[in-house]
């Protein structure tokens, strides 16, 4: 069991990995930082954390582990604040969706990849967003991609795997190239998808979401996502996801010609493929 923990940015994501934490009874007392005290608060009297300080200094006061949950187009000024109060022995990790961008900035900031900054990525969430959003138990069989760097201390990747192994997550293992190739393909892009369906119907009838049934709405739903937060994932990763929006475009044009040259069986195996693919995913 760990002593104390501090969880910068305490939201969705870093309210519920705390929220596990203290369901499986792991860590003593988890402090919570962030610049909205009344969130802060919040957070409190959910008893999603212990206690919580405005002030960097008394949070990463004789702490083991932080935890970054901030947006991460934040992440440099989070580096700057928290590194001269950052020991040795102090575990530095994050939640953040690119992980190729975090290292960057974790090396601007530190003139070097400090052994001890493990960075990670849960691959889980919800279209709502803030601490009244956390759930304990919101990383229950999903995946954790845990992406250190060949300089990362053992032990400390050791225990941000324990952590997230503690709280249900299944830990993987991946370089950060390509985990951000990944999920380019199976979360940005399905984000940019939803967000783009919306603005395209607002720019072509802003009263067809009137006469939208069930599966428009799920598949749209991820458009609810937290805006902020998917602004700084598209900057941070625009290679892989600008290249993957291209190849979508392509699977696009591909069912268009199909369609214009009216290609039955060609539409038909096509469907058929894309419901066997998705079937077979589900039963994993």
């Amino acid at each position: 069991m760990m002593d104390r923990i501090c969880i910068i940015g305490v939201g969705l994501i870093g309210g519920s990995f705390a929220a596990g934490l203290k369901k499986s009874n792991q860590v003593k007392t988890i402090v919570g930082f962030g610049r909205n005290e009344s969130s802060l608060i919040k957070a409190q009297e959910l008893n999603v954390i212990d206690e919580y300080s405005l002030d960097i200094s008394q949070a990463l006061k004789q702490v083991d582990l932080v935890l970054i949950a901030t947006p991460v187009n934040s992440f440099e000024t989070v580096l700057e604040m928290i590194k001269p109060h950052i020991t040795e022995q102090m575990i530095i990790t994050d939640v953040g969706s690119t992980k190729g961008s975090v290292v960057t900035i974790a090396k601007q900031v530190f003139g070097h990849m400090p052994e001890n900054f493990i960075a990670a990525h849960p691959i889980a969430g919800k279209e709502q967003s803030g601490v009244e959003a956390a759930d304990a138990t919101l990383f229950a069989n999903k995946r954790v991609i845990i992406t250190p760097e060949k300089n990362a201390n053992t032990v400390s990747v050791d225990t941000v795997s324990s952590l997230w192994a503690s709280v249900g997550a299944k830990v993987e293992l991946m370089n950060t190239d390509k985990h951000d190739d990944l999920l380019a393909m199976t979360s940005h892009l399905p984000h940019m998808l939803a967000f783009s369906l919306m603005d395209y119907l607002i720019a072509s009838n802003p009263q067809a979401c009137n006469y939208a049934a069930g599966g428009f709405k799920d598949f749209s739903r991820i458009a609810s996502s937290d805006a902020v937060m998917w602004r700084d994932i598209c900057i941070n990763n625009p290679e892989q996801i600008v290249k993957h929006i291209e190849g979508y475009q392509q699977s696009l044009d591909k069912i268009a010609n199909l369609i214009k040259n009216n290609q039955s069986e060609a539409l038909e195996h096509l469907f058929i493929d894309a419901k066997s693919a998705r079937d077979a995913w589900l039963k994993d």
